[in-house]
């Protein structure tokens, strides 16, 4: 099976803080053109900063802008099921390729409760509805069994692993084993390649903001069989990620790095960390270092 990478694109502000979605269609544009598909309204995406309106927009103006070309998956996962429905009903409109449903934040909820949340707006839709699991920014962890028992409902197609640790994304993948049709898509960058070589349908990628290219060569390596090129891509992805996060919260180092590439990005919505100098500087010279700047 052809693996696949997406990346979790990056939501492009104006300096009022509006969404700048001709910026934003931009960076579609320059994942189209290596390959790589697109994840909208998600963690990369300052979903959360996003009202209900906007997220149907920028998935309109993604969608639109993508044509057919590669598949857009968008993230409906809000707090509350009620919610999460309505914005999955809206991107089932829309056309969307799989509908993301990250676990509730701040409400706590039993496994039963997420067997439900999930259950529910798989129900409610037609297009596929994928799990999508990062504990540290939740507060919730979808565990592996009920994993499998989601894997049982006809529209649910798989789950995004973003939690970092191996061993839970192993035990997903013993699911999508035993499950035909369940898929695993990988979160952290520096397991892209152990992933898809250990059943992974593919990766879903935040650094592939700053790094197109490199994720799109991981990807081209598995699936021509060059193990040596997905490794050297593989090596040169992790090293990146290694320097680019030694220097604080993940997506906005890769906000950040993304926007010194091209300012038409943007900060992200308040109360966002405020740009640096001292911070852009470090950044610009691993940029350099890696032949980005």
């Amino acid at each position: 099976m052809t693996k696949q990478a997406f990346v979790a694109l990056v939501t492009c502000f104006n300096e009022d803080e509006t969404i700048n979605y001709e910026a934003t269609r931009a960076q579609v544009r320059r994942q189209v053109e290596v390959g790589n598909n697109i994840m909208c309204a998600g963690t990369n995406g300052d979903f959360t900063a996003l009202t209900f309106e906007e997220k149907v927009r920028l998935t309109e103006e993604v969608v639109d802008e993508v044509g057919g070309r590669v598949r857009v998956i968008v993230n409906a996962g809000m707090p509350a099921t009620f919610e999460t429905i309505k914005l999955a009903r809206e991107f089932d409109r829309i056309g969307v390729d799989g509908i993301a449903v990250i676990t509730p934040f701040f409400i706590a909820c039993t496994q039963d409760g997420l067997i439900r949340h999930f259950s529910t707006v798989a129900d409610a839709v037609i297009t596929p509805v994928y799990l999508y699991d990062i504990p540290a920014r939740t507060q919730n962890h979808i565990e592996a069994e009920t994993a499998r028992t989601l894997s049982g409902h006809g529209n649910i197609a798989g789950i995004k692993d973003s939690g970092g640790a191996k061993e839970t994304l192993e035990a997903y993948l013993q699911v999508a084993k035993e499950v035909d049709g369940f898929e695993v898509y990988s979160g952290p960058d520096h397991l892209v390649l152990w992933a898809l070589q250990n059943g992974a349908a593919g990766c879903i990628s935040g650094l592939g903001n700053a790094m197109p290219h490199v994720l799109a060569g991981i990807l081209k390596g598995v699936n021509a069989g060059d193990v040596a090129e997905a490794e050297r891509q593989q090596a040169i992805f992790a090293a990146f990620r290694t320097d680019l996060y030694a220097l604080g919260f993940a997506p906005a180092m890769v906000k950040r790095a993304l926007y010194l590439q091209d300012a038409s990005v943007g900060a992200s919505r308040q109360p966002a960390l405020l740009p640096n100098e001292e911070q852009d500087a470090r950044i610009a010279n691993i940029l350099r270092q890696y032949g980005l700047l």
